[in-house]
């Protein structure tokens, strides 16, 4: 426990470190929100994976099988796995050939202004709300390694976050998620050899597994199919076009690369996604009773790793934190900044408009904070950000980027109803409130694009 102690800050201040180094580079908006599309195979698909392969994938769905087994209701890691490897096929290089520098951009070009502004508030809750189930996650890392509460461990962890976002912008971050994504990778791997020893060897494991009444994957285990299609449906279509992986494949170099490394992106995230589901499997014999299954992975690191892993473990921890509220903070505040501030004050500075970008990402790491203590729990906040909202803007993207279909108005009209259908459900106590939203937002589309064709 004492070499962890010594390790983690190190590991935080080598982080920290690199950000300050590669903020030396940055002299413009487009350096910090999107590495000045700079970036080639190895950094881009470092980046995806590591963005994407967040808390709720480690602690979240850990805890999750744990709880409840393994069935067809468990979308991780295969759902936001899916949605990459749909990004990289469908979408990716339609994407990059648009010169965004937000999602937020495409409205402005598609609509105009308004909706562009329309849109960029939409979003916005979404990463602030993905940023705060990190700053949880983050916390909970230091409470279980130090003796320090859950709270100031938060407190602390929201501090860091801030700081090492703010000096060095995607770039630092691309940087930074290829050592990340190895130490994470390395760490899993260490934890499962670790936990399947622990269990009597490999042999013992596989007939633990195989053998065990946790995985169900019958269509009558998953409860009402139509749950099923939402637990699907929320990390596959909700996060489809959401903001942070828009964000790396428009910081691609070419268009290739950014389809490409999407689709590697998908196969590593599902591929080592696995460790940690396979890892809680076995968890309820090495740890058959735990107050808090979001401590799943630490606590059982910290009992079976000898001190040099377990600090390579916490450190895959972290790394994953912090690739993924890096972007979540980026691209809240590149919308605010860029397709609100900005445009509105005039501002054509690119020093002022960087250190605007630095103000308002420190703005929502304050925001996230307070969300993040008053929260459920990981896999809460992240079912929240990948849901709220996303139903109208998925649509919206989609038939704007693809299609030549759509005007102004139906734009508007369908992100409202995105939100409103599913605040709506929610209040109302649907079971299923983002499928509701979802075909709350094409029959808005489907009856704007009619009243457009008869107007014309």
């Amino acid at each position: 426990m004492n070499l962890t102690l010594i390790a983690l800050p190190a590991f935080l201040a080598l982080q920290l470190g690199i950000g300050v180094w590669v903020s030396r580079r940055i002299a413009s908006e487009s350096d910090y929100l999107v590495a000045g599309r700079k970036l080639g195979y190895v950094l881009t698909t470092a980046s995806i994976f590591a963005t994407w392969f967040g808390a709720e994938t480690i602690i979240g769905s850990a805890g999750e099988v744990y709880s409840n087994g393994l069935s067809l209701a468990s979308a991780e890691p295969f759902g936001y796995g899916l949605c990459l490897v749909l990004m990289g096929g469908f979408l990716a290089r339609a994407f990059w050939n648009r010169g965004l520098t937000t999602v937020a951009d495409l409205y402005r070009q598609r609509f105009g202004v308004p909706v562009e502004r329309l849109a960029a508030v939409m979003l916005i809750p979404s990463s602030v709300l993905w940023a705060a189930a990190q700053v949880r996650a983050f916390g909970t890392v230091i409470a279980t390694t130090t003796p320090i509460s859950v709270e100031l461990a938060i407190t602390f962890a929201a501090v860091f976050i801030v700081a090492y976002t703010a000096w060095g912008g995607l770039m630092a971050d691309a940087v930074t998620d290829v050592l990340q994504g190895g130490v994470l990778t390395f760490g899993l791997v260490a934890m499962l050899v670790a936990v399947v020893m622990q269990v009597g060897g490999p042999g013992e494991a596989w007939t633990i597994i195989a053998a065990t009444d946790r995985i169900d994957l019958t269509p009558a285990a998953a409860g009402p199919w139509l749950e099923t299609v939402e637990a699907w449906a929320i990390p596959v279509f909700g996060s489809l076009t959401a903001a942070e992986i828009v964000s790396r494949v428009i910081a691609a170099r070419t268009p290739t690369v950014a389809q490409r490394s999407s689709l590697l992106a998908g196969a590593f995230y599902i591929t080592i996604g696995l460790i940690p589901v396979t890892i809680a499997l076995l968890g309820v014999h090495v740890v058959p009773a735990l107050d808090n299954p979001e401590q799943l992975l630490p606590t059982i690191a910290r009992d079976a790793l000898p001190p040099l892993l377990f600090a390579v473990f916490m450190g895959g921890l972290i790394s994953a934190i912090l690739s993924t509220v890096d972007s979540t903070l980026l691209v809240a505040s590149g919308l605010l900044s860029h397709n609100l501030i900005i445009p509105l004050a005039r501002i054509t500075d690119e020093q002022q408009k960087l250190r605007l970008a630095r103000y308002t990402v420190g703005f929502f790491g304050l925001v996230a904070y307070a969300l993040a203590l008053g929260a459920e729990g990981v896999f809460a906040l992240v079912e929240e950000a990948s849901a709220f909202g996303s139903a109208g803007i998925v649509v919206t993207v989609l038939f704007a980027l693809l299609t030549p279909w759509g005007s102004a108005r139906t734009a508007a009209m369908t992100l409202l109803s995105g939100v409103l259908s599913y605040v709506g459900a929610v209040a109302l106590g649907a079971t299923t409130p983002f499928i509701l939203s979802l075909a709350a937002s094409l029959l808005i589309w489907g009856l704007g694009c009619l009243i457009d064709a008869k107007a014309r």
